[in-house]
């Protein structure tokens, strides 16, 4: 359900931050770049890995070892060339002394991190400076994509509530992730985006696509009273670097999930 005085600002006009140019933030950005959005951010610090080739879209065999947003962004000029999407690279993590200034003048954010401290900064974060997210995990053979209103209510703590503890969280050497679920994703993430920007957007809506069996549910999350970061009393106010230590490498169970 729409947020009564949200006003979407239109693909042409509108500046996107992608979080993270792994499997989900590839296939996220071209899309993206081939709709036209008006400025695409993109915040990615890591570099390419060979084990990663076959969900991360944009790189190549040769591009192993060189950084991920130099390659990514010289990509997305190549394939799209027409596209009027002007690329902001980004050469940082989405940290709590600085993920204010990222939001600052930017209409959305996409996030598809590959650690579970990132994937609640940005939703924290979200919801501090009212705006729009849309968040999206993937593991074994399973995806998920949440679209989130710029009232954050419900958010995405109402769903998840914490970080996990790294114990029961595999990472993805150890329960791998399928390529196409992970495309499969991004088109829920990139679906969800546009739908934002243009309107009506979904928000408070939650996509899961098991790819083992070919299912696709769409939920609708209800908020919860006690939550802390939407609920009545919220206990997360500001961005305490404490509270995302120990960040967990890849997702589990059926929450977070790695992207790259």
């Amino acid at each position: 359900m729409n947020a009564p005085s949200y006003q979407p600002p239109g693909i042409s006009q509108a500046c996107v931050l992608v979080v993270g140019l792994g499997g989900l933030g590839c296939p996220t950005a071209m899309a993206l770049s081939d709709a036209g959005v008006g400025e695409l951010r993109i915040a990615e610090d890591d570099c390419i890995d060979e084990s990663n080739l076959h969900r991360q879209i944009l790189y190549r065999p040769e591009d192993v070892g060189r950084d991920k947003l130099s390659v990514g962004i010289e990509a997305l000029r190549r394939l799209y060339p027409r596209s009027l999407s002007e690329h902001r690279p980004i050469a940082s993590r989405f940290l709590p002394d600085n993920a204010l200034e990222l939001l600052r003048g930017v209409d959305l954010v996409v996030e598809g991190s590959d650690n579970f401290a990132t994937k609640f900064l940005v939703a924290d974060a979200c919801r501090l400076a009212r705006l729009p997210v849309v968040q999206g995990a993937a593991v074994r053979w399973q995806t998920t994509a949440y679209c989130i209103g710029p009232q954050g209510r419900p958010c995405y703590r109402c769903l998840f509530e914490d970080l996990p503890d790294a114990s029961a969280a595999p990472n993805c050497a150890e329960a791998g992730v399928m390529g196409p679920v992970v495309g499969m994703g991004a088109a829920l993430m990139v679906d969800f985006a546009l739908s934002v920007l243009a309107g009506p957007a979904p928000f408070g809506n939650l996509a899961r696509y098991d790819g083992w069996r070919d299912q696709l549910r769409i939920t609708a999350i209800g908020a919860r009273a006690d939550c802390a970061l939407c609920g009545a009393a919220p206990s997360i106010v500001e961005l305490s670097e404490s509270r995302y230590l120990e960040p967990v490498s890849c997702q589990g169970s059926n929450a977070c999930a790695k992207d790259s």
